[in-house]
């Protein structure tokens, strides 16, 4: 009897009364746009955490890149990267190649990001020409940031060694580097308005430079993932009219090995609470349900396409 009981007691308590299943999205800077979507992600689905055993959490990360090199180890379950990003992963292209992550899936492409050449309106940089011999941040190491822009570098005939300083500052130091007058300029992959920009352009006086001409029309054409959009006027001070540049989407991804549960009520918690998700920050303004399926590069999750074909949208 003694021994039964002891198996029983064993069986119990191996047996956790609560199995959660926990879950990581990584981001990127906390001044972006990508970790407020992170964030905002991991609210709806921790709504449901009674009934679905899903705990989700955010974390801060070097961007795109990083994201997706993580999800492939195994350390995180999803990531936020640029669709350019996530199809150079998934083909062994670009940053990624001979190195490609076959187990990447997305989940949904987000909102629009674009390619954002914020300068110091004294460095006189009117086009993507005027940067040569001026000092310039190219985003950190490992970011799709620091790839769309060197990307453009290679479309337009400009070598790092054409810069008088290319940086490698996070995205969340770039405004005050801009401020205090160590770098003339600096590229930004986000979705519109971000703090990032508002706090430039609130502390010294900005120029966000339009990005258009010949090179940037061979790019869209030689990159399907590319498209020509414009980041609003009206929400920078000094930019009451858009300015033209072009950008990808932001993407939500995942790995083979991440459950087809906690991928599906991913997808379900934000499809379901839709237009409070479109509230939780203004880059996600003029999306549609329908758009959330535009800009994937990598193929679906199963887990996300049961939701989508559940929902009536494939």
């Amino acid at each position: 009897m003694k021994k039964l009981a002891s198996a029983a007691l064993i069986a119990a308590l191996s047996v956790p009364a609560f199995s959660a299943e926990f879950i990581t999205i990584g981001t990127g800077g906390v001044t972006g746009t990508y970790y407020p979507t992170g964030g905002a992600i991991c609210r709806l689905v921790n709504k449901l955490k009674k009934q679905t055993k899903i705990r989700c959490s955010v974390e801060s990360t070097g961007g795109s890149v990083y994201n997706i090199n993580t999800i492939k180890n195994g350390e995180l379950d999803f990531g936020i990267a640029q669709s350019d990003t996530v199809y150079q992963a998934s083909k062994g292209t670009g940053k990624f190649k001979g190195k490609q992550v076959k187990k990447l899936k997305s989940v949904m492409a987000i909102y629009p990001e674009l390619l954002t050449l914020v300068t110091r309106r004294s460095s006189n940089i009117n086009s993507i020409a005027d940067i040569k011999g001026k000092r310039i941040n190219l985003g950190n190491p490992g970011s799709g940031n620091e790839a769309t822009a060197l990307t453009l570098f290679a479309e337009s005939g400009i070598k790092k060694s054409d810069l008088k300083f290319a940086g490698a500052l996070k995205a969340a130091e770039m405004p005050d580097a801009l401020r205090d007058n160590k770098i003339d300029g600096y590229f930004y992959m986000v979705g519109h308005p971000t703090a990032n920009i508002k706090d430039a352009s609130n502390s010294v006086d900005v120029k966000i430079v339009p990005l258009t001409g010949a090179s940037i029309d061979s790019l869209i054409k030689k990159y399907p993932y590319f498209a020509k959009a414009d980041v609003p006027g009206g929400i920078y001070k000094g930019h009451p009219q858009g300015t033209p540049t072009f950008g990808v989407k932001a993407v939500l991804v995942t790995s083979d090995d991440v459950s087809d549960k906690a991928v599906y009520t991913v997808v379900k918690s934000i499809l379901e609470n839709f237009d409070s998700f479109k509230r939780l920050h203004p880059a996600y303004k003029n999306i549609t349900k329908k758009s959330l399926l535009d800009g994937l590069s990598a193929p679906l999750h199963p887990g996300a396409l049961k939701y989508y074909k559940e929902a009536g949208l494939l």
